[in-house]
């Protein structure tokens, strides 16, 4: 998965397409980004012993990664990402215009 935790991201597709937003949390097993102020979903919850308030409360829903593209600063666009190495350290690289992500 070429897309990790803290990166800049462009929803593709459904509810919040043309969204930009940060990865709050990457999951590789299941191919699926959390994203910090985007799929909320409301959740009702029961009181399990003092240590938990029982209500309604806000869930942060996972995306599909392929809804989702890295957000390149160079074109103001969605990036394809490619990696290069130098220095011998790999790093990735926006297809389109080369710069650095």
């Amino acid at each position: 998965m070429k897309i990790v935790k803290g990166d800049d991201i462009i929803v593709l597709s459904g509810k919040y397409r043309g969204e930009r937003a940060k990865v709050e949390s990457a999951l590789p097993g299941r191919d699926m980004v959390i994203l910090d102020s985007l799929n909320i979903a409301k959740r009702a919850t029961k009181q399990q012993g003092a240590t938990m308030q029982a209500g309604i409360i806000d869930k942060f829903m996972p995306l599909h990664v392929s809804n989702v593209a890295l957000w390149c600063s160079g074109h103001k666009g969605p990036a394809k990402v490619g990696y290069e190495i130098k220095d011998d350290v790999k790093i990735r690289v926006c297809r389109k215009c080369g710069e650095a992500l």
